[in-house]
């Protein structure tokens, strides 16, 4: 992952999921359910654990590019992102249910990020 990298918001429904820090400096974020989260910096031989069915999202928060070693406990590969998830839904079912307008959905890539950037400064 280059600097400034982001793996979009995206969960394994059949697996576990592990990283191993290469190179780099990346933040990991675990989402759960009912509002639960946890970040965590991994530097160089740091392991991180997803479970399975848990949102992960990982960014490279340092200067260089990050190389992770991801491994997950299923011999099939399945994950479900976060921008595959909304195209889904309708954007007013959306909106109301997130107390926000349709236009706010309707901004949202079209199709899997996979990896992107950053779009603003982290909020503190």
């Amino acid at each position: 992952m280059d600097p400034a990298a982001l793996r979009e918001l995206h969960w394994h429904p059949n697996a576990d999921e592990w990283q191993y820090l290469l190179t780099g400096t990346i933040r990991a974020t675990l989402f759960g359910s009912r509002g639960r989260y946890r970040e965590a910096s991994l530097d160089v031989g740091d392991v991180g654990y997803i479970p399975q069915g848990s949102g992960l999202s990982l960014e490279n928060v340092g200067s260089e590019t990050a190389r992770i070693l991801i491994v997950c406990n299923s011999g099939t590969y399945e994950t479900v992102a976060v921008s595959q998830w909304i195209t889904g839904q309708p954007v007013d079912v959306l909106a109301v249910n997130f107390g926000t307008s349709a236009a706010t959905f309707e901004a949202f890539p079209k199709r899997d990020a996979f990896i992107t950037r950053r779009l603003a400064a982290r909020l503190p």
